[in-house]
């Protein structure tokens, strides 16, 4: 490692321990799962806050507080036993483009997961227990997702990375469920897939400062480039590379680098 490199890790290091902490939970979107305690309500509240987690964090925020309301704050609970009536409730919510129509789909295909497939744990984690990355593991989620009837326009909500689509709020809501730091942030609940698997959450912020900080010369935010700076980062560190998403993202939204 060149001394270039080194200190770029000490100063990522310093500010990703910076972000991590409790302080950073109360005005980011995952401010929603950790009003939970349950694995199923939080796996579910958060899978939903991170598929309506793009513009304005306050508006995130306060629409997926809303969705939960809608859910009688028990997501796990909902979904395994609503009936047209409880759809209808859900009808009427909208985040910009992802409205009602595709909120009942959502709940709807959570139900069946849960049902059928043995919940969003599992459904993520075995293409990487057969030896598939994460984008094996999105592109197998996104399979299952839609295999009941759904509208066409509701697919846009589920990124897919065969389409060179970033993944960014997936690839976010697998770090909430699998690093386990112990910081309080991320919540660990997932032990089938590891840390050093995960990938970097790419949106405009992270990538900005990850181009501004040379890390990433492509222009692009898409899963090209995803590829790219996690391969940088587990260099960085093997076993936790996107601990530095925290890093990233703070210093694009809290400090504009």
């Amino acid at each position: 490692m060149n001394i270039s490199t080194s200190a770029l890790k000490s100063f990522l290091d310093e500010k990703s321990d910076f972000y991590n902490h409790p302080g950073f939970i109360q005005d980011d979107p995952i401010s929603i799962p950790h009003q939970f305690s349950l694995k199923d309500d939080i796996e579910i509240a958060g899978f939903l806050t991170a598929t309506i987690a793009w513009g304005n964090r306050k508006s995130i925020i306060k629409n997926a507080n809303k969705l939960i309301e809608m859910m009688d704050f028990a997501p796990y609970e909902f979904i395994m036993g609503f009936e047209e009536t409880n759809l209808n409730k859900i009808s009427s919510f909208v985040h910009r483009t992802f409205n009602g129509i595709d909120c009942m789909f959502f709940l709807q295909s959570l139900s069946n997961i849960y049902k059928h497939h043995g919940g969003l744990e599992t459904v993520f984690s075995e293409p990487i227990q057969n030896g598939k990355s994460i984008k094996e593991s999105i592109i197998n989620f996104r399979k299952v997702f839609f295999e009941l009837p759904h509208l066409k326009r509701t697919q846009k909500h589920v990124a897919n990375p065969l389409t060179n689509a970033s993944a960014k709020r997936l690839n976010m809501f697998l770090r909430w469920m699998v690093r386990n730091d112990n910081r309080g942030v991320d919540f660990g609940l997932w032990n089938n897939i590891k840390p050093s698997d995960l990938f970097c959450p790419l949106d405009i912020h992270t990538g900005n400062v990850s181009r501004k900080l040379g890390l990433l010369k492509r222009k692009s935010n898409d899963w090209k480039s995803v590829e790219i700076l996690t391969e940088i980062l587990r260099e960085m560190n093997p076993d936790d590379p996107i601990k530095y998403d925290f890093a990233l993202f703070g210093l694009g939204v809290y400090e504009k680098f």
